[in-house]
């Protein structure tokens, strides 16, 4: 890739981090930005929704409505976060040569729209694939974390639940056997890891799995 007056820019690489309700995401993305920054890349840490000003409205919206939102809406609301997510800040990013780190994508929505709202997750994929015009991560991180373990980090965490956390135990086993699943069925992409497991340990597997990627990455 060829940029500003000729000068080499070398190809950027999606990262996305998927799991259910705290299992933590957010401490494995800071942790994985810190080390790609001291080995001398250029990080854009990102989320969904919320990575953008509209997102941001989105996410109000999606998290913390009052009202309710049936699960159709919901799914929609999602795919127009994601479609000015990745068209004005994750694609600029990487044609820039950049590594994107990304908390939750488009498997999000298969698991949670999907099978947390008992809706086809094939057609929640479809649509955010057209949302997204089939962008693909090079690397999909899933911290796997049994969902009353999580529940149990929620609670001693004493926030204030939003939308999805606040579902029943019943809602994340089934978020969290569709994670699995997608996974399973895209070993290439995927690097799953217990969450039980010590934030170091994890983040050792994420850097383990991601470095070839930096020497040669795929995209």
């Amino acid at each position: 890739m060829t940029g500003r007056a000729g000068q080499s820019v070398e190809p950027g690489l999606f990262v996305t981090i998927e799991g259910g309700d705290g299992a933590g995401k957010s401490t494995q993305a800071a942790l994985l930005e810190e080390w790609l920054v001291a080995s001398g890349r250029t990080v854009v840490r990102t989320r969904e929704p919320g990575g953008t000003d509209f997102g941001l409205e989105v996410r109000e919206i999606v998290l913390h409505s009052r009202g309710h939102i049936t699960p159709r809406a919901e799914a929609l609301l999602y795919a127009a976060d994601r479609a000015q997510h990745i068209a004005t800040k994750v694609r600029p990013a990487l044609d820039r040569g950049e590594v994107v780190i990304q908390d939750r994508y488009i498997d999000s929505s298969v698991a949670y729209q999907g099978a947390g709202r008992v809706l086809d997750g094939a057609e929640i994929r479809r649509l955010s694939e057209w949302a997204t015009e089939d962008l693909v991560p090079d690397l999909t991180v899933l911290i796997d974390l049994d969902e009353s373990l999580a529940r149990e980090r929620l609670n001693s965490a004493q926030k204030r639940f939003d939308r999805l956390e606040a579902e029943k135990n019943e809602f994340h086993r089934r978020v969290r056997e569709s994670f699995l699943s997608i996974a399973k069925a895209e070993p290439e992409r995927f690097v799953v890891v217990d969450g039980a497991l010590s934030p170091a340990e994890i983040s050792a597997r994420i850097r383990h799995r991601l470095t070839p990627l930096l020497v040669s990455p795929a995209r």
